[in-house]
């Protein structure tokens, strides 16, 4: 049965409505960044860019990296804007967008984050690099899908006992990344980490201007947390969204973090956009060979 015009929105051009993209725009190998401007700051590393296109907080190119064809889109701040963006990439390769049919045969995308974060642990120096090996999301996004298959129900359990979880709070659910993106990825030059997934930048991360906040000690009580010799290591706002949906969908995902700001130590990188670039460079390289 056809999929409904509205549950899967196309605009006149035949393209998914939020990221004004059709099947031929994209690679199979696609980086996400969070802000619009960091896509050029990609691509600008590019051999050429054949195809360019922006819609809203959406902005994406498509170009080739060592002979190698990658898509690099941006997806905005928060996991409500991963649910638009993944599940509209996986349409643009999964879906028969003519006949609105599910296609027999499903491609596998893989998809790896490049974005900013801020370590909780004193040990994680600013300007490194983290490799969320798990992600544990605060917001509630996998729990409007079938996702129990995804979850590690023991590690989101264990968190909520350590952190004496508010239960007023979205219950934290907590998936896992690809293997062998993980594998392929990492280096003598990369921390693997546990990152957090929060659903904002200032109160759900500790952080206090006017207003307070529920528990003061959260961030200390994150930092404590350690689950068979996995401590929560980061800060950030998207991964968890990316992996639950990636790994619903049969998809390849991997979050590389720039750590650029030490919330145990209170530094802030002295350079922050080259440790950026100095990140894209890495995983570029990386992905060049990547099966």
């Amino acid at each position: 049965m056809p999929i409904k015009a509205s549950e899967l929105i196309l605009n006149p051009d035949g393209s998914v409505y939020h990221l004004n993209l059709r099947p031929e725009h994209i690679a199979n190998t696609i980086i996400t960044v969070g802000d619009p401007d960091r896509v050029s700051s990609v691509t600008k590393h590019f051999e050429r860019v054949d195809f360019t296109t922006h819609k809203r907080e959406f902005h994406t190119q498509t170009g080739i990296y060592k002979g190698k064809r990658l898509t690099v889109i941006s997806t905005g701040i928060g996991t409500d804007n991963i649910d638009i963006v993944f599940n509209e990439l996986d349409a643009l390769v999964n879906i028969d967008l003519e006949k609105r049919e599910i296609k027999p045969e499903l491609t596998s995308l893989d998809i790896i984050r490049i974005g900013t974060s801020g370590s909780i642990q004193k040990h994680i120096p600013i300007d490194a690099f983290v490799i969320s090996e798990y992600a544990a999301g605060f917001d509630s996004l996998l729990h409007f899908y079938n996702s129990t298959d995804v979850q590690y129900f023991e590690i989101s359990e264990a968190l909520k006992v350590q952190t004496d979880w508010y239960d007023k709070k979205s219950d934290p659910y907590v998936v896992k990344c690809s293997d062998q993106l993980l594998q392929h990825l990492s280096s003598e030059k990369t921390i693997t980490g546990f990152t957090a997934t929060n659903v904002g930048f200032y109160g759900p991360q500790g952080r206090i201007l006017r207003l307070g906040i529920q528990d003061n000690e959260l961030n200390n009580k994150l930092a404590n947390f350690n689950y068979q010799g996995k401590p929560i290591t980061n800060l950030e706002m998207e991964t968890a969204g990316i992996y639950g949906i990636s790994s619903l969908l049969g998809h390849r995902a991997l979050s590389m973090n720039a750590i650029i700001a030490n919330r145990a130590t209170g530094q802030f990188s002295s350079n922050p956009k080259q440790t950026v670039d100095n990140l894209i460079v890495y995983t570029l390289d990386k992905i060049v060979d990547l099966d």
